[in-house]
């Protein structure tokens, strides 16, 4: 889990954005969000719901175009914003809205849902882990709960270390450059996530 956590990827991108653009309190509502995801997740998998999704092929595929949709839909409008007003309101009109923790939670808590590759991992990985003799449902979120204290703790890291970094990535141009560039990584997962088997 501590090396799974400490992978760049999508949830990271989220979160370094949008805490060097100052926007804190929006990037503590993207992890919240992140790990609300990665609990559910954890959970379904314990109690043998997300099988369905190895099981089921219509059931993945679904998931796995909204997902795909969702981060194009993302990506697409901050890189779209980055041209409008040149850029300087792209913060303002960022998908979600403001500087909110409710905001946050919600875009973190979909990117991370709309993930099928998150629960497909949870299948593979989070049985191999419980005794037989354990109760499955308590130590599949005992273990998910492990996850999700990692990944708090990183995000954490990832929050001061893009504050302190942001007065250099306020500015409108290095803003746009920001955005570009964090769309068009969120893009490739999408697409990554759209053609992937």
């Amino acid at each position: 889990m501590g090396l799974l956590t400490l992978t760049p990827g999508l949830d990271t991108a989220l979160v370094l954005r949008t805490a060097a653009l100052g926007r804190r309190t929006r990037a503590r509502g993207v992890v919240l969000g992140i790990q609300t995801g990665t609990l559910v997740w954890g959970a379904l998998t314990s109690l043998g719901v997300t099988a369905l999704l190895t099981a089921s092929h219509l059931a993945y595929e679904i998931l796995r175009r909204a997902g795909a949709a969702y981060l194009l839909w993302m990506a697409g409008r901050m890189i779209a914003e980055t041209f409008r007003r040149g850029g300087a309101d792209a913060a303002e009109v960022e998908v979600g809205g403001a500087d909110t923790l409710c905001g946050g939670w919600r875009q973190g808590a979909l990117t991370n849902l709309l993930n099928p590759k998150v629960g497909v991992f949870y299948v593979a990985v989070l049985p191999q882990f419980i005794p037989a003799e354990a109760p499955h449902f308590a130590m599949g979120l005992a273990l998910t709960s492990v996850h999700v204290v990692l990944g708090t703790l990183w995000s954490a890291v990832l929050i001061a270390s893009a504050t302190a970094l942001g007065t250099r990535l306020r500015g409108a141009r290095a803003r746009r450059v920001l955005d570009r560039v964090t769309g068009t990584v969120i893009g490739a997962f999408a697409v990554r996530l759209a053609v992937g088997d």
